[in-house]
């Protein structure tokens, strides 16, 4: 493996993925054919973005992977088998190569949606656990392997994305200004403009009422 973390591209990162996932869901199954790999690779559900995935590209993909120490190879019965060694050559531990893998397949997530995607691999004990591996990875030493992005509008939790294919667009723009007002969520706003309304539909009965009190008295209405 070189000093430098190489570029990994999308497929190259599906793959590593896949490798690692079913290395925890499917252990009986695990190292890979190839067959297995791309049927991962495929998956409908789980995966952001959903890919389609031929053989010939898995293969060059796993050839790419094994320059960089990050796949091994081994004979299996009559077809070759794959293994990652992601958490050998990275020197992560196993529930940092899990985050690692759940941004390489679904694409970035928020720490909340991290602990619920992992566990079927790992159970992890509460949010604070799961940011602190993701804090590991974003300060680590030799590259930083994650980034946390900035929160979306309305969002009370900022996601956080995988740095194997490079820095994310949305991260290369930059942090945007946080103000008082972004610690708002959507539902809070929608139930904030029902109140207003409600009240202004109120005020207008209150001055319809006046009104109608300040005619049968004779006098001018105020409002």
């Amino acid at each position: 493996m070189p000093s430098t973390l190489p570029t990994l591209s999308l497929l190259e990162t599906r793959v590593l993925g896949v490798l690692a996932e079913k290395q925890r869901t499917v252990p009986d199954s695990y190292p890979l054919t190839l067959n297995a790999l791309v049927s991962g690779c495929n998956q409908k559900t789980s995966r952001n973005p959903v890919l389609e995935v031929s053989d010939a590209q898995a293969q060059a993909a796993l050839d790419s992977l094994k320059g960089y120490s990050l796949v091994s190879e081994t004979s299996g019965g009559r077809s070759f088998r794959y293994a990652h060694n992601a958490d050998r050559v990275l020197h992560l531990p196993s529930q940092s190569v899990i985050l690692l893998t759940v941004l390489m397949l679904r694409g970035p997530q928020t720490a909340g949606e991290l602990r619920i995607a992992c566990d079927r691999m790992h159970n992890f004990a509460d949010i604070s656990s799961v940011e602190g591996f993701l804090e590991e990875m974003a300060e680590r030493p030799a590259g930083a392997l994650v980034v946390k992005l900035a929160r979306l509008p309305g969002a009370r939790e900022s996601r956080w994305a995988h740095l194997l294919s490079g820095v994310p667009a949305e991260a290369a723009a930059g942090p945007e200004p946080v103000s008082a007002g972004d610690d708002v969520s959507l539902g809070e706003v929608a139930a904030l403009k029902a109140n207003l309304a409600r009240l202004e539909a109120e005020v207008a009965d209150l001055k319809a009422l006046v009104a109608r009190v300040c005619s049968e008295l004779g006098i001018a209405s105020p409002v």
